[in-house]
């Protein structure tokens, strides 16, 4: 089912492997993803997508400057008939959440939703409300402009298990698949909403080996004593890499890990994860790259 959905979506998206196989990857490990590219690069389409062809309650919030944290999680409602107060859920509750452009609501509406992301459960008046699974929130940050943004404290872009670059398609073909797919109006695959909930249960019960767990303790370990990286990864960056090496031994037919397994998502799990001093010339991803081949 796991490939069978990556093709599926692949043939509606063009040109945006990455994000696909990362959003497809976060949903079944329990992950969130943030999602940085210019507009009209199928963000939204992606989410989307995948939520219609496997059934999945989907919800799009557009973030702005006078968003409320009410605005997602819900709040209290005073109802004059009955005279009393009753509790109405945000958009927060839904299986998958686009949370579009959040840098541009300030600090308080961001952390309401990074908070759900992390607790898997809301507080509206005295009651706490869990958040079923499944749940995966994408966020997405338009890099072009500078006014009217809050960014993403670096302890609060932590919390999302893998950061995508999008760009637009580069090449003649590929912006020639894009016409051909608005023109067919291709038709969606749809998966048994029950077949998702089997699968993920067999990837949690994937083995992890020793030598993965070691290989990557040494990986975040070198990026800690690097001299090139002010900030390092946290441990939330060794428990993603643990989850979605599982995910990938899966795909490959395995019950159980290899240390290479861990490298099909390094780039996205580490490159939000880093800061480098700002003498070091490389970009994040080629510093990863370095490091990743000194650790044998």
């Amino acid at each position: 089912m796991v490939d069978s959905l990556i093709n599926s979506l692949k043939k509606t998206i063009i040109a945006q492997d990455e994000l696909i196989e990362s959003l497809i990857a976060s949903l079944f490990v329990d992950g969130h993803i943030l999602v940085e590219g210019v507009p009209g690069v199928a963000k939204t389409t992606a989410v989307k997508n995948l939520a219609l062809m496997l059934d999945f309650k989907f919800s799009r919030i557009q973030f702005t400057p006078d968003l409320l944290p009410s605005d997602i999680i819900g709040g209290e409602i005073y109802s004059m008939q009955k005279d009393e107060f009753y509790i109405k859920k945000g958009v927060i509750f839904s299986d998958l959440i686009l949370a579009d452009e959040i840098n541009r609501a300030p600090a308080k509406v961001q952390s309401a939703l990074l908070e759900a992301m992390q607790e898997r459960q809301v507080s509206i008046g005295d009651k706490s409300y869990d958040l079923k699974e499944p749940f995966l929130v994408m966020a997405t940050m338009n890099p072009v402009e500078d006014e009217g943004v809050y960014n993403l404290p670096q302890a609060q872009l932590d919390r999302f298990m893998m950061k995508i670059i999008v760009s637009p398609p580069s090449n003649y073909e590929e912006e020639i698949k894009i016409l051909d797919i608005f023109e067919k109006n291709i038709t969606l695959s749809k998966f048994p909403k029950n077949e998702y909930f089997k699968i993920k249960r067999q990837i949690e019960k994937i083995k992890v080996t020793n030598e993965t767990k070691e290989y990557i303790a040494k990986l975040i370990i070198a990026f800690r004593n690097d001299k090139r990286i002010e900030l390092p990864p946290s441990p939330r960056a060794s428990i993603a890499l643990y989850k979605l090496s599982k995910f990938v031994a899966f795909t490959n037919s395995r019950h159980y890990t290899m240390p290479s397994d861990v490298l099909k998502f390094i780039k996205p799990v580490l490159r939000h994860r880093i800061v480098l001093d700002f003498e070091v010339e490389d970009e994040v991803d080629e510093v990863i790259e370095k490091i990743v081949k000194t650790i044998r």
